[in-house]
C-alpha cells in the first residue's frame, strides 16, 4: 500500500482553488488523486501538527462536499487509525527558518522553500509519495528529492508550476 503527503495545493485545487488558476483535467486529477489516498491509501501527517496547521490555513470543516475539505476531515478524523492516516516523527532544527539550512534533521541543507520543507521531511520518514498539483518548486528540487529516494508525482504537469 503506498502512502502520500499531500501538498495543501492539491486540496485547494480539488476545493476550486480560488487561489490558482487550473485546468479542469488539473482539477480532476486532484480529486481523483485525493480520493484514492483517503479511500484506499494511507496519508502521513507529521507528529508536531505542522502539515495539519497548514492545511487549516486554506481548507475547512464547514464545507465537507468539496474534496479537500472532505480530506481535511479524513485527516483530522483518522489521525489516530494508523491504517487511515499515520502520524510521523520528524524534527524542527534551530534553523527551520533559514533559507540557507535543512529545516528539519532528517533533511540533508537544501534550497528548498521553507514552507516545503515539513512536506518533504514527512514523505522522507513515512517512506511516502508527495502528490504536488501547482507548486514549482518540487520540480525545482527534483535533483534533491532524487538524491533522498522520495518520489513527488506531479499531478498536472502541463500546468506552469508557479502556484502556491
Amino acid at each position: 500500500m503506498t502512502a502520500y503527503v499531500v501538498d495543501t495545493n492539491v486540496a485547494v485545487v480539488a476545493n476550486g482553488g480560488q487561489e490558482v488558476d487550473t485546468e479542469l483535467e488539473c482539477r480532476l486529477a486532484c480529486v481523483e488523486a485525493l480520493e484514492e489516498a483517503y479511500s484506499r491509501q494511507i496519508v502521513l501527517v507529521d507528529d508536531k501538527g505542522l502539515l495539519f496547521d497548514e492545511y487549516k490555513k486554506h481548507l475547512t470543516f464547514a464545507d465537507a462536499q468539496r474534496v479537500g475539505n472532505k480530506f481535511f476531515k479524513h485527516i483530522w478524523s483518522n489521525q489516530y487509525r494508523q491504517d487511515r492516516v499515520r502520524r510521523v516523527p520528524i524534527t524542527p532544527c534551530d534553523d527551520i527558518d533559514d533559507e540557507e539550512r535543512r529545516g528539519f534533521e532528517e533533511l540533508p541543507e537544501n534550497h528548498l522553500d521553507i514552507s516545503d520543507r515539513k512536506f518533504l521531511a514527512t514523505a522522507l520518514v513515512g517512506e511516502a509519495v508527495i502528490l504536488n498539483a501547482t507548486d514549482g518548486d518540487w520540480a525545482e528540487q527534483r535533483d534533491l528529492t532524487t538524491r533522498l529516494g522520495v518520489t513527488v508525482r506531479q499531478l498536472c504537469p502541463n500546468l506552469p508550476q508557479n502556484n502556491p
